[in-house]
């Protein structure tokens, strides 16, 4: 597990984090909201103190566990499974930033519950998520997450704890005397690829490997972002598309844990933005219910890309933070289908309402999840003008 002194870095990466995610715009008496797991109360106290420091509201949530989030969806009735704790809305509303402690017991024991249900409370929980939405395009609210080392992660990661721990170490410069300054160097250096990437007048995008053949349109009045903080760790770029014009065929190579049920090898074709056909190795039935949680689960929210010259994350996590992270061999791409990211709008976000969201093919859903492709792959971007740049190939960005 963690020394006190790699707990004492991993707060002040998460700070970092939270404060970069919002642009540096923290005052005096902001709500920070902690939100963790029972195995992840050290890090916990150790950020509530460094909270109180900063003269900021620390509000502890600790999450349910596994048995009781298991018997919440074994037995609630439909106005259980739909219900919103009085307080959430004001807090929701209030809440100036939100850090989430990820250190779960259990990965698996949602598997023989049936998807609509877990759908309907996403569903109806959606409305929460919105406020924070708005409240972030306004610039009043950021927010950061992290994962913990647990046995259930390590073990269904096929690692012992202490390899997955060394894992998260070396992922977010633990190891190092200043892990805040290696951040900030990655930071400087993806501001440069994006500026690259952004100052590109492009029509479409088309990513090529073994096992995919997908055309991404970007749209209009979109730039890439990554690297902001949000994720602790995270090194991908990423826009949230025009989901209108994705067309083709897309593999997730690298498996993939979602509410506790085990997945692998999804193979998507779209038509037209939409998924026409899904297939799965495993947990195909549930991949298919998931994409069926509302009219935008089936479109695509996100498409990204990591290089692995900055990500030094090299095993598999059973842990989406990490996994959507890899760095590898060959890098990794990945789209995440549901619901897209406002802030890849390249204007003033707090003007992005719902109707010129809808306009603009920003996609809404309660969805929002990363499947991963790890294998060598090229992306190419394809110019208005007719000219062709690949920015992407053999896990680096061409920059």
């Amino acid at each position: 597990m963690f020394t006190d002194k790699q707990i004492e870095r991993y707060a002040d990466v998460l700070l970092w984090g939270l404060k970069t995610a919002r642009s540096g715009k923290q005052k005096k008496n902001d709500i920070i909201v902690i939100r963790f797991n029972i195995p992840a109360l050290k890090l916990a106290e150790v950020l509530f103190a460094k909270i109180l420091e900063k003269g900021w509201h620390p509000v502890l949530r600790i999450m349910p566990t596994s048995g009781m989030e298991q018997k919440f969806y074994e037995i609630s009735n439909n106005p259980q499974l739909t219900f919103i704790p009085p307080g959430d809305e004001e807090l929701y509303k209030n809440m100036n930033g939100s850090i989430f402690l990820h250190a779960p017991e259990s990965i698996t024991h949602l598997s023989g519950i049936d998807p609509f249900k877990i759908g309907k409370t996403a569903v109806a929980r959606k409305p929460m998520r919105d406020i924070l939405n708005k409240r972030e395009e306004k610039g009043t609210f950021g927010w950061t997450l992290c994962t913990y080392p647990t046995k259930e992660l390590a073990k269904h990661a096929k690692l012992s704890q202490k390899e997955y721990t060394n894992q998260i170490v070396k992922a977010c410069f633990l190891n190092r005397k200043s892990p805040v300054d290696e951040w900030e160097k990655i930071y400087k250096e993806a501001i440069s690829i994006k500026k690259w990437i952004n100052g590109m007048d492009v029509k479409k995008y088309h990513m090529e490997s073994a096992n995919m053949d997908l055309e991404i349109t970007p749209g209009e009045k979109r730039r890439w972002i990554g690297i902001s903080g949000h994720n602790i760790p995270s090194f991908e770029l990423f826009l949230s598309p025009d989901w209108r014009g994705t067309r083709g065929t897309y593999f997730a190579d690298q498996p993939s844990y979602r509410s506790g049920n085990y997945v692998s090898n999804i193979k998507l074709e779209f038509k037209k933005g939409s998924v026409v056909k899904i297939q799965a190795q495993k947990g195909e039935n549930f991949v298919k219910k998931q994409f069926a949680m509302d009219k935008g689960a089936n479109k695509i929210g996100e498409f990204s890309l990591t290089d692995k010259r900055f990500s030094k994350i090299n095993q598999f996590m059973a842990n989406t933070l990490f996994d959507e992270n890899y760095g590898g061999e060959n890098g990794n791409s990945h789209i995440a289908l549901g619901s897209s990211y406002s802030d890849t709008y390249n204007g003033d976000s707090s003007k992005l309402t719902k109707e010129l969201k809808k306009k603009l093919g920003f996609n809404d859903s309660a969805l929002h999840w990363d499947i991963v492709n790890t294998e060598k792959k090229r992306v190419t971007a394809h110019l208005k003008d007719g000219k062709k740049i690949i920015i992407y190939e053999n896990g680096k960005f061409s920059y």
